[in-house]
C-alpha cells in the first residue's frame, strides 16, 4: 500500500519501526504484531520469524483447532454463522528457513461470499516446534542443531514466535493481562515480550529466550523426542493432547521467575556472553495426562440449633474446609484445613502406595471427619489450623494442629501456631507384595512417645480401594478389618437407569473395641459394578463404587456431643453417567459423603438409598484438572 500523502507519524508508529512515508507496508513490525488500523495489505502467504535464535527447518503452524498440534485435512471449521467450511490441506503449515522466515499459505482460508466471510489468519495462534537433530539455530558462530523438542506458540496476530511470545501468551490464557505484571518476573516488566529480540539486538532477551526454551525442552517426555528424531519425521506427527500442550504452557509460566532469577545472577549484566546451556535450571516433572484431582472438602459436621449428634442434614452446618495441594505432576504436597482434619491412618497408606499420586486411585480420598465441637470454633477463625505435609523424599508425613479437635485420640498441639515440630510423623514401609505398613509417631505432652501402626492390605488387591488393615497401638492389636468371602454379584437387569445401584456385597469382618454394639454383625460393603454406556463419548465405562460400609471408631463416638451406640457408617454417592461432574476417565470419584448410623445388613439387587434425612456429617467434594488447578495457582 502506497498512502497518497504523508501524514505526521505517531511516535508509537515510529517506536515499533513501522514503514515510513511512501513505502510499502507489507513488512513486519519488528514486535510481529498485526494492527488493523494501519491497513496492511494482505498477501496469499502469512508470514513470519520462528526464533531463539533464529530457527531454520523448525515446523510452523497457523493452530487452528486449538490442540497445540498440527491438524492434517481434511479439517472442518465451523463459521459463526452455523455454516462449515473444510480446509482439504488442513492447518497451513511450512518449514521456517533462513533467519527464521516462515510464510504459510493460507489461500484455503478465502471463501465464497455466500457461504461466509475469509477465515482471518490473525485469529489463530501460530505454534513452531524445534525439531531434534533437524532444526538449526542460527548463531554467531554457525548454525548448531537443536539437540532436544520444544514447542514454541504466539498469541492470535503476532508473528513472531518465540520462548518470550510462549510465556506471553500462557500468561493471557491464564488470566493475566496483556501489561500485567502480577506474576510476571520483575525483569520482564516493562519489556516488549513479542519483538524480535534478535533484530533489536536485545542480549538479555536473548538469554532469556534461550533459558526459558531449555527449560521446555527438558519437559518434553522422551516418546515424543524420540519420535520427533526419527529421520522420517515431519514434525507433524501428533502425541501431545490439548490438555498436555497447556500443561507445558502453564508450567513455563510457573517457573519462569525463578528461570530469570539464574539467567540474571550468572550473567551479572553481561548478557551477550552467558553460556546459557550451563546453567543449572529447575527441575519439575509433568504429568501430561491432566487428571482430574480432588482440590477441596467441604465439611459440614456440627448442627446448627440442636444439641447433638446426629441431627437432620439440613441442621448440619459447615466446620471445616480442605484444601489439597499438588505438584506440577499430580503428586499430593500437603492437605491444609480451616477447622480440623480428621486423619485417616487406611487413607494414608493408600496415598503412600501410589507415592502421593491421588490420580492412580480410582476413588481418590474416601470421607473422613472431625466431630469434635471445637472443629467449627476454629473454622469461624479464618486461617489454616490444622495440616498434613507429605515429604516423599523422606518417606515422611507431618501432621501440624494448633487446636484441641484430638485431645480425645491422645494428639495434643503444641503450640497454638502451625510451622513447628508436627505432633504426628507418619513413616512407613512397602514390602514385596505392595502391603504398606504404617507408623504414627504421636509427640505427647509429657515428652513421651506414642506409636500407632497399621498394617494395610495391597491396594491393587482390593476391591474398590477398600484395604483389609490391622491397627495396634504399641505393639497391642486395637482393631482388625479383614475381607471375609466371596463377593455376591446381584441382578442388574434394569438398571442402567439409576443413578446408583447396588449391584455387589462384599462381606467384611470387623474384631477389636470390644464391647461392640449389638447390631455391629454381618458386615457388608456395597458395591455399584455396572457396565454403562456413556452418551457424551459412547464408550462403555465400568463402575468400581465403594456405596456403604459400616465402622466402629469408640474415641469419635465418646465425644460428649455424639450419641453412636450403633456403630458408624459411610453412603458415598457419585456423579451420574453424563452430568457435567462425571469423568468417563476417573467414573469412581466421589461426590458428597453422609456419616449415618450403622444401619446393618440389606438387600442385594436394589436402587442405592437416597441421601439420608439424618448424619453426624456430610462431606462435600470439588475436583479439578491439573491443567485448571496450576492455572488457579497463577491468578
Amino acid at each position: 500500500m502506497k498512502p497518497a500523502h504523508c501524514p505526521s507519524v505517531s511516535l508509537l508508529v515510529l517506536a515499533l519501526g513501522l514503514a515510513g512515508c511512501g513505502e510499502e507496508s507489507d513488512k513486519l513490525p519488528v514486535d510481529g504484531r498485526d494492527f488493523d488500523g494501519l491497513k496492511y495489505s494482505e498477501p496469499v502467504a502469512y508470514t513470519g520469524k520462528a526464533i531463539d535464535g533464529y530457527l531454520i527447518n523448525a515446523r510452523v503452524w497457523l493452530d487452528m483447532d486449538g490442540d497445540g498440534q498440527h491438524t492434517p485435512g481434511p479439517m472442518t471449521i465451523a463459521l459463526e454463522n452455523g455454516a462449515e467450511v473444510v480446509l482439504d490441506a488442513g492447518e497451513p503449515t511450512a518449514m521456517s528457513g533462513e533467519n527464521g522466515d516462515f510464510s504459510l499459505d493460507v489461500a484455503e482460508l478465502e471463501q465464497d461470499p455466500e457461504v461466509g466471510p475469509d477465515l482471518d489468519p490473525r485469529d489463530y495462534p501460530l505454534h513452531a516446534l524445534a525439531l531434534p537433530g533437524k532444526t538449526l539455530e542460527q548463531t554467531p558462530v554457525g548454525n548448531v542443531a537443536v539437540t532436544s523438542a520444544y514447542l514454541l506458540s504466539a498469541s492470535p496476530g503476532v508473528r513472531n514466535v518465540t520462548p518470550l511470545t510462549t510465556l506471553a501468551r500462557f500468561r493471557a490464557l491464564a488470566g493475566l493481562a496483556t501489561g500485567s505484571s502480577h506474576n510476571l518476573p520483575d525483569s520482564l516488566v516493562g519489556m516488549n515480550l513479542l519483538r524480535d529480540y534478535v533484530q533489536a539486538e536485545d542480549e538479555r532477551a536473548h538469554a532469556y529466550a534461550r533459558a526459558l526454551a531449555r527449560f521446555m525442552a527438558s519437559q518434553i517426555p522422551a516418546d515424543y523426542n524420540q519420535l520427533l528424531a526419527n529421520a522420517d519425521s515431519t514434525g507433524t506427527e501428533r502425541y501431545l493432547s490439548a490438555e498436555a500442550a497447556v500443561l507445558l504452557g502453564v508450567s513455563l509460566v510457573q517457573h519462569a521467575t525463578d528461570i530469570l532469577n539464574i539467567v540474571d545472577e550468572a550473567a551479572g549484566g553481561k548478557y551477550a556472553t552467558l553460556a546459557v546451556d550451563s546453567l543449572a535450571l529447575p527441575e519439575a516433572a509433568l504429568e501430561l495426562s491432566n487428571p482430574i484431582l480432588l482440590t477441596r472438602q467441604r465439611v459440614l459436621a456440627q448442627p446448627e440449633l440442636s444439641a447433638g449428634l446426629p441431627t437432620g442434614v439440613s441442621d448440619l452446618k459447615q466446620s471445616a474446609e480442605l484444601v489439597f495441594d499438588y505438584t506440577e505432576a499430580g503428586q499430593l504436597k500437603s492437605i491444609s484445613a480451616n477447622g480440623c482434619l480428621a486423619p485417616s491412618m487406611p487413607e494414608l497408606a493408600r496415598l503412600v502406595a501410589v507415592e502421593g499420586y491421588a490420580s492412580k486411585l480410582a476413588t481418590q480420598w474416601f470421607p473422613s471427619a472431625a466431630l469434635s465441637e471445637q472443629s467449627v470454633i476454629n473454622y469461624d477463625n479464618p486461617g489454616i489450623d490444622e495440616r498434613l505435609v507429605f515429604d516423599w523424599a523422606k518417606d515422611q508425613i507431618h501432621f501440624e494442629t494448633a487446636t484441641t479437635c484430638h485431645e480425645h485420640e491422645g494428639i495434643f498441639a503444641g503450640s497454638s501456631e502451625l510451622g513447628g515440630k508436627s505432633e504426628v510423623t507418619y513413616s512407613w514401609t512397602i514390602d514385596s507384595d505392595d502391603r504398606v505398613e504404617l507408623q504414627a509417631r504421636i509427640s505427647r505432652p509429657d515428652g513421651s512417645v506414642l506409636t500407632r501402626t497399621l498394617q494395610s492390605g495391597a491396594i491393587a488387591s482390593e476391591v474398590a480401594g477398600f484395604v483389609s488393615r490391622i491397627l495396634s497401638e504399641d505393639a497391642t492389636e486395637l482393631m482388625s478389618l479383614q475381607l471375609a468371602g466371596a463377593r455376591e454379584q446381584c441382578e442388574v437387569d434394569g438398571m442402567a437407569g439409576l443413578d446408583g445401584a447396588v449391584t455387589a456385597i462384599e462381606p467384611f469382618a470387623f474384631s477389636g473395641y470390644e464391647p461392640q454394639p449389638v447390631s455391629f454383625n454381618e458386615l457388608e460393603m456395597e458395591l455399584d459394578t455396572r457396565t454403562l454406556l456413556d452418551p457424551g463419548t459412547n464408550g462403555e465405562v465400568t463402575f468400581n463404587r465403594l456405596l456403604r460400609y459400616g465402622f466402629l471408631d469408640p474415641q469419635t463416638a465418646g465425644l460428649s456431643n455424639v450419641d453412636a451406640t450403633r456403630g458408624f457408617e459411610w453412603m458415598m454417592y457419585y456423579p451420574p453417567v453424563g452430568s457435567s461432574e462425571f469423568s468417563s476417565a476417573q467414573p469412581n470419584l466421589i461426590e458428597e459423603a453422609y456419616l449415618t448410623r450403622h444401619n446393618g445388613d440389606k438387600p442385594c439387587g436394589r436402587e442405592f438409598d437416597r441421601t439420608p434425612t439424618s448424619a453426624y456429617a456430610r462431606v462435600e467434594y470439588d475436583y479439578q484438572s491439573l491443567s485448571d488447578y496450576l492455572i488457579g495457582l497463577l491468578q
